[in-house]
Order: C-alpha cells, then sequence, then structure tokens
C-alpha cells in the first residue's frame, strides 16, 4: 500500500482546474438511469420513513422495490400497486391478481395505493421469524441485511444479494441510511457532460482549502463532497484524523483504508484525497490513457481517475509494487495492446 504525502495538493489542482470546465451534475450512463431517479424521488421519502418505523434500511426497501418492480413499470406494479411481489399466503383477505411466477397464475396481494404496498413488506419482514435475526443487525449495514434476505431465502435468484447491493452502490442509497441527504441525480439530461470532469454533490457546503499553486498558496473553497468517475470523495482538511473522518461520514472502520487501497494505520493528510465509496474498475469513457509525468506513482494514478490499483496492474501488465516511469502510457480502461 502507499501513502499519500507531497503529491497530493497537485491532485487538488488537476480536480479544481476539471471542475472549472463545467458545472453539470454526474448523470450515470447506464439505460436505467431515468428509471431508476425517478423511482428514488416518488419513493425515497417513504423508504426513510419505514426504516424508522421498522428498522430496515431504506436502501434496501428502495433496492428491493426497484428490482422487483421493474422501476414500477411490471405488470403487478402498475396494475395491484405491488412493488415487492408480495403472494397471497393465508392470511390475506384484500383484493388479489393472478400472475405468472414461479408457476402459473399465482396469487398476489393488489393494493389500492403503492405506499401500502411499501407497509406490508415491512410488516412482512418484520412479523416472518425467519427474518427476526436481520432486525439485530444496524440499520447501515445494507450488505448485511442484502445477504441475509438472500440466506433467509427471500428470493431465489443465487445473485440476489448482489444485485441489492449493486442497486445501492451506484444508486448512493446507503446515503438515506445514514441520514444523509443522498446526492440526487436528474431524470434527464440534454446535454452529455465531459468525461471524467470533476463536480461537487449537489447540496453539499463548501469549504475553504489552500492550495499551491506553484508560486504561492491561494485559498479556494470547494464542496465539501465532490464526485470523480461517480464516485464521491472529500479532500482531507488540517487536524482530521482516520477517527474523526469516520465519525463525520457515518463510515465503518473498514471503509476508508479499503475503499482507498491503504494501511490500516494510515495517517491522512491535509489535501489528500479520499473516496467515501469503492474506486471503479475503470475510468470514465474518454479517458482511455494518461502518460506518466516524473514522479507520479500508479497510486497517485488510480486516485486521480478513480480506478482500481489492481485493475491498472492489470490493464498494463506492471508488476504488482513497481511504478511506471515519466513518459510511460497507462491505460485506464481496457487492456493495453500487444504491440
Amino acid at each position: 500500500m502507499y501513502k499519500i504525502r507531497t503529491i497530493s495538493f497537485l491532485i487538488i489542482v488537476l480536480i479544481l482546474l476539471d471542475s472549472c470546465r463545467s458545472s453539470r451534475p454526474v448523470v450515470n450512463s447506464s439505460s436505467e438511469e431515468p428509471n431508476a431517479a425517478a423511482y428514488i424521488a416518488k419513493y425515497k421519502d417513504l423508504a426513510v420513513s419505514e426504516m424508522k418505523r421498522t428498522g430496515i434500511p431504506a436502501s434496501i426497501t428502495l433496492a428491493q422495490g426497484m428490482i422487483e418492480s421493474d422501476f414500477g413499470r411490471s405488470r403487478l406494479a402498475r396494475e395491484a400497486n405491488n412493488h415487492f411481489g408480495i403472494k397471497c399466503h393465508d392470511n390475506w383477505t384484500g383484493p388479489t391478481i393472478r400472475h405468472n411466477d414461479d408457476r402459473r397464475n399465482e396469487c398476489f396481494r393488489k393494493y389500492s395505493r403503492a405506499q401500502d404496498s411499501f407497509y406490508d413488506h415491512s410488516d412482512f419482514l418484520k412479523s416472518t421469524s425467519r427474518y427476526s435475526f436481520l432486525f439485530d443487525l444496524p440499520s447501515t449495514d445494507y450488505k448485511g441485511w442484502a445477504k441475509g434476505l438472500k440466506k433467509a431465502g427471500y428470493a431465489t435468484n443465487p445473485d440476489y444479494a448482489d444485485m441489492l447491493i449493486r442497486k445501492i452502490e451506484v444508486n448512493n442509497l446507503y446515503y438515506y441510511d445514514r441520514g444523509f441527504k443522498a446526492p440526487e441525480k436528474p431524470v434527464a439530461e440534454t446535454v452529455p457532460p465531459k468525461p471524467g470532469t470533476v463536480r461537487p454533490v449537489p447540496g453539499e457546503p463548501v469549504t475553504p482549502v489552500n492550495i499551491n499553486n506553484g508560486t504561492s498558496v491561494v485559498q479556494a473553497r470547494v464542496p465539501r463532497i465532490m464526485e470523480n468517475n461517480r464516485i464521491q470523495y472529500i479532500i482531507v482538511k488540517e487536524g482530521e484524523t482516520i477517527g474523526s473522518i469516520e465519525k463525520d461520514f457515518e463510515l465503518l472502520k473498514w471503509e476508508l483504508t479499503r475503499y482507498n487501497e491503504l494501511d490500516n494505520d494510515f495517517t491522512p493528510v491535509a489535501g489528500q484525497i479520499l473516496y467515501l465509496q469503492p474506486k471503479r474498475d475503470k475510468a470514465e469513457p474518454g479517458r482511455e490513457v494518461h502518460i506518466v509525468v516524473e514522479g507520479e506513482t500508479l497510486y497517485y494514478i488510480s486516485q486521480k481517475y478513480g480506478v482500481k490499483l489492481k485493475k491498472l496492474y492489470e490493464y498494463n501488465m506492471i508488476p504488482e509494487g513497481e511504478d511506471p516511469v515519466a513518459g510511460q502510457k497507462i491505460w485506464l480502461r481496457a487492456m493495453k495492446p500487444a504491440n
């Protein structure tokens, strides 16, 4: 693992220069993005309310609803307001709808309002004994909940836990579990943002940061939480520690070190970039290669583009632990060509 020291300020300068070129919000290129954004905007408050009532993470409720109802577009959601595919079972006396699922013409519950489906989903999990162990988990442990639901037999799909986790992390749903306002993505964007551009997260406060521009130290105002490669990060302030950052952003003990590929006992340095989410397997489209400048390490490049260090080693066929040389071309999205 590597520690960032003197090169931290260079990273900030590069990022601030990029952020000045565009103020458009980050848009996920996924084809499901408009549907996800609309679904989250419509049901996030209801999911948070149910979390406060029952203890089920809002992120889990939203992710399950998105998957089970195809963002509210499934037949059960449209015709029966059933967003979670809840079947009739023996104790249901309300309206029903017939639908092909594991078997043909199965009985599913029908609701007069979509919110009734959310209430019933929460009560179903809360009152069913095989899910009782989940309520011993904190509402911030969305991964534990996702894996627990799969273990308890909520769904037959063997990839169900990973599906939930992916939905939560791609859409930043875990912010709702922590009481934060998640950065919302627009439903539509007429002009695509410039690839690789770093932008502030809407609604986040700005913080003065001292920047060394090469000739003098100037003060710039930057948001506390920013985004790079669709990953949220912060710039460490003077006097901050691992503990204070974990407390301020309600992070688990392992998250900072794992997301930033650092030693467990690393010391944050003022000006250092720290990601609050996992880095991605590749850089944004349009950022295919990076030409190494004297003094740059592969870890520096990993942090600059928000790409996992192990993927850069793999793409560029560099032995783990070695660094590139000045002028070398580093591939950021795919294996370098054989020639």
